[in-house]
């Protein structure tokens, strides 16, 4: 029965922490997200993904380090205690979220690994100029510019985009896809699934989603427009062309990976033609001056947060009290 017990209150601890958690950093978000408008998107894609993530790092580094150790230290190893429905109910969702997790993380690299494999197959290696990794050129109904992959990544391009757009609208787009290279987005991507799929009562993280999925194309973008004016002007002219190629209702085959037209493939092109016309008539970078500033705010709350739980888990006294909330939790959910 201890070993039951821990075990229940251990997946409901893990499911209970992030779900509340979640809901915080959603709030946040929603209350001061306008505050970051003066920020670059990069800078904004990092913010939104640590707050995507903080609280399952919040849930796992609290189990771990505390729950943990004071269970085992103060937990009666012939405990009388056994598991409530209620405590049963919450261990089980929160184990069908972790397997939920784990299927689609599988799941997903099994399907990107095989359309990479078919692409790599039908597709004929071509030389791009401006991007260090393989390219390769294919036939596909969706006028698509991505990258699939993380620890190897590959560079695919449709072939009617090749022959569509001019060079100069190509390295654009390749200065793109580099953005989303040096961020590392896919395993971002990848990451953000995985935290979305372990959660299964309280779907309070799909804003930050979104926001990050939208911010981290803008970010980017920005990579583009560092090169210059009329590198953010060809890029737009880019969007707009391959834009007017996409089948009515078709959608890319892209189980994870990023591709130049994002998630939005209507709004989003808007909002971001609109944002590289405004890059190219200004100077770039826009809210540099507070880089510094959301570095240290984006990093400074996890550190933090790993130093306060590394101290608690060594003082006895914090961990009988610990301990002490473990006995409450098991009488309420009795």
């Amino acid at each position: 029965m201890f070993e039951l017990l821990g075990l229940s209150l251990l997946l409901a601890a893990l499911l209970t922490f992030n779900s509340f958690a979640s809901l915080v950093m959603a709030t946040l978000w929603r209350i001061a997200g306008r505050a970051t408008h003066n920020c670059t998107a990069a800078a904004r894609a990092r913010l939104l993904f640590s707050l995507r993530t903080l609280p399952a790092l919040l849930a796992l580094l609290s189990v771990t380090l505390l729950l943990v150790p004071s269970y085992l230290a103060y937990e009666p190893r012939h405990t009388t205690e056994g598991v409530s429905f209620k405590l049963a109910l919450l261990a089980f969702l929160s184990a069908a979220g972790l397997a939920v997790s784990l299927y689609r993380g599988i799941a997903t690299r099994r399907a990107t690994a095989k359309l990479t494999a078919d692409w790599l197959e039908h597709g004929e290696r071509i030389q791009i100029a401006g991007i260090d990794i393989e390219a390769y050129k294919i036939k596909h109904a969706f006028p698509l510019i991505a990258i699939l992959g993380f620890l190897r990544p590959r560079l695919f391009i449709a072939s009617q985009v090749l022959e569509t757009l001019t060079p100069e609208e190509i390295s654009a787009a390749v200065a793109h896809e580099n953005g989303h290279l040096v961020a590392r987005d896919n395993l971002k991507r990848g990451l953000l699934l995985a935290c979305r799929d372990a959660l299964l009562i309280i779907p309070s993280g799909r804003l930050l989603d979104k926001a990050w999925s939208e911010a981290s194309e803008e970010a980017a973008d920005e990579n583009a427009a560092r090169q210059g004016n009329n590198v953010a002007l060809d890029l737009a002219s880019a969007l707009v062309k391959i834009a007017r190629r996409i089948p009515q209702g078709a959608r890319p085959t892209m189980p994870a990976g990023v591709f130049l037209l994002g998630d939005d493939e209507t709004k989003g092109i808007k909002s971001r033609v609109r944002r590289l016309l405004a890059l190219a008539a200004n100077e770039y970078p826009p809210g540099s001056r507070h880089e510094v500033f959301t570095r240290f705010f984006i990093w400074a709350p996890p550190g933090l947060l790993l130093a306060a739980l590394v101290i608690s888990a060594n003082s006895p006294l914090l961990l009988s009290k610990v301990h002490s909330i473990i006995e409450r939790a098991v009488f309420a959910l009795r």
